[in-house]
């Protein structure tokens, strides 16, 4: 957990391969999204996830991820407040990027 309470980890507390069940969450913009993204992961832009929150299982665990962590971590605190197993991922893509790890 970071000190806002949201649960949260860094880039070193993620695989380098992302286990089969460990669910993926981008909620950047779609032209965001379109510049490169975690391989496997779901899109669902910030401000459409109250509308479609349907569309992911509560009980996966759910990395969130956006371009450097902040709208990750409302989106974090939100889906973790509706009882998702959620974390967030510190520096979002930056950090990802900036571990050499493989963008689609």
């Amino acid at each position: 957990m970071s000190e806002s309470g949201i649960p949260s980890t860094d880039i070193h507390g993620v695989p380098e391969v992302i286990p089969a069940d460990l669910v993926v969450l981008d909620v950047r913009e779609p032209h965001e999204w379109a510049a490169g993204h975690i391989a496997g992961a779901i899109h669902i832009p910030l401000g459409e996830l109250p509308s479609r929150v349907g569309e992911l299982d509560p009980s996966a665990r759910t990395l969130v991820v956006c371009h450097v962590g902040g709208r990750s971590a409302r989106a974090t605190a939100w889906l973790h407040a509706q009882g998702h197993d959620v974390v967030n991922l510190e520096g979002g893509m930056d950090a990802w990027e900036q571990a050499g790890r493989p963008v689609s």
